[in-house]
This record gives C-alpha cells, sequence and structure tokens, in this order.
C-alpha cells in the first residue's frame, strides 16, 4: 500500500477513470430502464432470497444499447485492467524487502471471478458450489441442453433434479452468496462475447461440451453435433479470452480417452522423443475411440495452437472416470443434490453396476472386462478444479494435467460392488455381456497423474468411499430405476440397439 501511495500518477489516473466509469454506468442504466429483459423462469426467488443476475440469449440489441452495454463500457475496463497490471508489477516489487513472493502465493478464492461454462452439469454444479463456499465469484454459462438430451433419449437421472432456478436461489438462501447465470449456447459468439464482456473473469472452467461417447455413436446427426457443439464452442471460448479477457486463464475439462491405450506409459500430455539422432518434446499421441473423444482430441490440439499464438493461460485436465454423488455443498438441501446417471447412454459402468445391484439386477461387464481406465471422486474433482485455478498456467503455455487418482479394470469394479454390497446385505451377481463399445477388451495400461498430487491433492479411495457416495444413493432412490435403460443402448459399429437388449443368467 505504501508503494502505491507513492505512485501519484497512478492514482490521479484511476480517479479520472472511476469517475468515468461512475458516469457510464448511469448512461447504462438510463438506456437499458426502457428495455424490459425476457425471464426464462416464472419461479421466484424462494424465502426472499434475490434473484441472481441473469442474462439470457436474445437477438441482436440495437446498435446504440449494444455500444452503451458493450463497447464504452469495456474500453473503461480495459483502462482500468491495464492500470491494474502497473499496480501488480508496483506491489511485486514492494514486496521484495520483505521476501515475500505475492505474484506466485497460493491463496483461496479472494474474490477472483470464475466463469463456469457447464455449470449445471454433473461436474459443473459440484464444482460451482465448492468455489462459491471457497469465496470465488463465482458465474454459469449452460444452454441446458443436457436436460433436453434427456427427454430426447428417455433417461433420466436416478437422483431428482431440480431446476437451476431453483438451484441457485437455494444456494443463496443457504450460504448467502450468490451465482450468476447466463442462460445460452456457447457457439452462439454474440451471447457468449457480451457474458464475458459483462462478467470479466479472471478464469474460465469449460465443462461445456457434450460428454457421451455412446450419444455420439447413436447417429450421423448426434456425432457430427458432437464435433460442432464441443470443437466450435471451445474455438469460442478461446476468441472470447482474446478479445475480452486476455489475462484469464483457461481450464479447460479434457478426457484420458483422448489417449487411447496405448502399450507404452502414458505421460501427462507431453512425451520427449529421440528419432534420428535429434530430441523434441512433442504432444503426447492421441487414439480416441469415438467422435466425442476426437472431438476433445481437436480440442487439445486447438487450444495448443492458441496459447502459442495468441499468449493465452491454458490448463488442460484429461479427466478420468468421475464417480460419486456427494460433496460437502451438494448433500446439504435436497435441491441441490447432483446428477446420478446409470443408463446405457449416459452412464458409466460404475454407476451402472450400483444401480444394478441396487435392484437385484446382474452387473453387466461388457465383452472380457479387461478394459482399464483411471477414477476419480467427484469430490477430487472439484478440489482439482480448486487447484488448477490457485495455481495458473503461465502466459503462453498449455500444460497439461492426468487428473485422476486410480486405475481399475471393468472387472475390477465388478468385484468391488460385489464386495461393498454384501457388507450392506446385497447379494450381486456378474454375467458378462457382448461388447458394444469398439475398444480393446485387454491392454496394457499404466497413466502418470503427480502433477496435481504435487499442487496438494489429497484422494479419496473408491474402496474407502464406495458405499457413502455410490451405493447408499443408489438403495435410496432405487423406485426411480428403468430396468430398460440399464442394458448396452449404442452399438459402436451398428445402431441403437436398446430394443434387442437382453442378458441370459
Amino acid at each position: 500500500l505504501l508503494a502505491l501511495s507513492d505512485c501519484s500518477l497512478y492514482n490521479k489516473r484511476l480517479k479520472v477513470l472511476i469517475k468515468s466509469e461512475a458516469k457510464m454506468s448511469a448512461n447504462v442504466a438510463r438506456a437499458c430502464s426502457s428495455v424490459t429483459l425476457a425471464s426464462t423462469s416464472s419461479k421466484a426467488p424462494r424465502n426472499g432470497a434475490s434473484a441472481p443476475r441473469m442474462v439470457v440469449a436474445t437477438k441482436k440489441a440495437p446498435l446504440s444499447m449494444k455500444a452503451a452495454m458493450g463497447g464504452a463500457k469495456v474500453g473503461v475496463q480495459q483502462k482500468v485492467q491495464r492500470l491494474a497490471s502497473v499496480s501488480k508489477k508496483v506491489m511485486a516489487a514492494a514486496t521484495v524487502s520483505n521476501g515475500i513472493d505475492m505474484e506466485n502465493a497460493k491463496t483461496g478464492g479472494g474474490g477472483q471471478r470464475v466463469m463456469i461454462i457447464g455449470g449445471d452439469g454433473y461436474c459443473g454444479w459440484a464444482t460451482a458450489l465448492h468455489l462459491s463456499k471457497k469465496g470465488y465469484e463465482v458465474s454459469i454459462v449452460d444452454s441446458l441442453i443436457r436436460r433436453h438430451m434427456d427427454q430426447q433419449c428417455g433417461t433420466q437421472s436416478l437422483t431428482p433434479i431440480a431446476s437451476i432456478h431453483d438451484r441457485v436461489a437455494k444456494w443463496e438462501e443457504l450460504t448467502g452468496k450468490k451465482i450468476d447465470l447466463y442462460i445460452g449456447d456457447i457457439t452462439d459468439y454474440g451471447f457468449f462475447s457480451e457474458a464475458v464482456k459483462s462478467f470479466l473473469p479472471d478464469a474460465m472452467v469449460h465443462f461445456g461440451e457434450q460428454r457421451s461417447a455412446p450419444y455420439s455413436m447413436l447417429s450421423r446427426e448426434k456425432g457430427v453435433f458432437t464435433q460442432t457443439n464441443n470443437v466450435m464452442g471451445t474455438i469460442n471460448t478461446l476468441y472470447a479470452i482474446k478479445d475480452y479477457a486476455p489475462e484469464c486463464h483457461l481450464v479447460k475439462l479434457g478426457t484420458m480417452g483422448e489417449y487411447g491405450t496405448p502399450n507404452i506409459d502414458i505421460e501427462e500430455g507431453y512425451i520427449t522423443i529421440t528419432h534420428n539422432g535429434r530430441t523434441d518434446t512433442l504432444p503426447f499421441p492421441k487414439q480416441g475411440s469415438s467422435w466425442y473423444h476426437l472431438s476433445k482430441v481437436h480440442d487439445s490440439h486447438n487450444i495448443h495452437f492458441a496459447s502459442r499464438c495468441w499468449n493465452i493461460r491454458c490448463t488442460d485436465l484429461n479427466q478420468g472416470v468421475v464417480y460419486g454423488v456427494k460433496t460437502d455443498e451438494t448433500v446439504m438441501d435436497p435441491i441441490l443434490i447432483n446428477r446420478l446417471d446409470y443408463d446405457g447412454i449416459f452412464g458409466t459402468a460404475l454407476n451402472r453396476f450400483c444401480i444394478q445391484a441396487a435392484v437385484d439386477h446382474p452387473l453387466t461387464v461388457y465383452g472380457k472386462g479387461g478394459q482399464t481406465r483411471g477414477f476419480l471422486d467427484i469430490r477430487d474433482t472439484v478440489r482439482c478444479l480448486e487447484l488448477a485455478i490457485a495455481n495458473p498456467a503461465e502466459k503462453g503455455e498449455m500444460r497439461v494435467f492426468n487428473q485422476f487418482t486410480e486405475q481399475f479394470s471393468v472387472n475390477q469394479l465388478a468385484s468391488l460392488i460385489t464386495t461393498a454390497g454384501k457388507l450392506i446385505g446385497l447379494d450381486p451377481k456378474t454375467v458378462n455381456v457382448p461388447n458394444p463399445r469398439w475398444e480393446k477388451e485387454e491392454h496394457y495400461y499404466n497413466a502418470k497423474n503427480t502433477s496435481l498430487l504435487k499442487l496438494g491433492l489429497e484422494p479419496h479411495l473408491l474402496s474407502d468411499s464406495l458405499v457413502d457416495s455410490l451405493m447408499n444413493f443408489a438403495i435410496e432412490h432405487k423406485d426411480r430405476v428403468d430396468l430398460k435403460q440399464i442394458m448396452p443402448a449404442v452399438d459402436w459399429q451398428k445402431r441403437d440397439v436398446r430394443e434387442g437388449a437382453k442378458v441370459n443368467v
């Protein structure tokens, strides 16, 4: 503070800009006073909680209003950001004499603004609540298309899910913390750029993609949609950061499925190769096994290019299979409960096994059951995101973390479920069924995952949390199970197979 007080030029210019900003805000208020925004929900906030700030995707505003709401205001904000950058350098110099490296201090939320794309989804919702509780200022951007997909495919979460409006209202009622909502599609750059200019995030967490491999293989249309939605959406996030929030740190959710199952150890994003006497460090080879996985491969290549070309900070989290419903925040109230997908399109093998055990249905192992993947608890997912945000990448860097804590084969998962089920009075049985996927059923698999552990991740192990985090929820909501949904739904090489799926026990 003493160092800043000596910067008289800085102080004078900042005062001028603050006055200018106040005047501009008044102009914006007048411009908006005659405009009625359509609400996406007719429900009022519960128990007197104030309504979250919400932007709804609409057609382009008239030019004069757009200028008032966007261009002029952002111009002032960019000047303030430039002066803030000067103050940051002064503060860094001032702390040298005290031996404190403020630039690299790993603090908590501290008012940082985090935009979570896909914040109504499974990982996004849990992350939004976790970061909000930790003191971050959080906004959610979501088109709510995941809810539409359930209607489209005849599926539903085992746990009943409240509307996003009821969710954020309940969160504010319980904690006093507000989460802003921007309802719209990030592939609509007009909508998304306005959301970014409005919120000005310090970090952007990108979950907002079609995340089901089986869904992407249902048909040509769904494969094209998956690639278009995922790849174009990610390109829009990169442009929005370049154009409106150049200091923002992009934290993108990738997948361990990008790597495939190579017959060598899987490194964290990059591999050093010596070829014909020359050595270089290159992105690790990618072998996606569905249109979904390949969309993530394209994302990684696009982010790698943009980070170097536009000097953007990027972290790519190649996440394993996530399990669990329970986080400290999502169990605070039934309205906050997270999704639990178990069906053949959006569910995972672990979720499916838990539900099958709860309803006394055989555990359906696809093929030989040697398929091996990385896994992590949803509580570790939100912690990984927190660690990545608190320890940002450098400008111009795309770093890659393999985000999982344990590795299991499908057969090992079935064995764990059988053991856990017997502890609570169930008697699970296992049956092998034809594998609808195009994948190796027996293979070598050894992936590295040290980076997040070095940053301080303390994993929850599946053997310790299986009953509490999954089995109990499966039993509690077993009356909601649709038995037609727990069998294979999509054949990678043929067609939608739900109608003819049978199990012979």
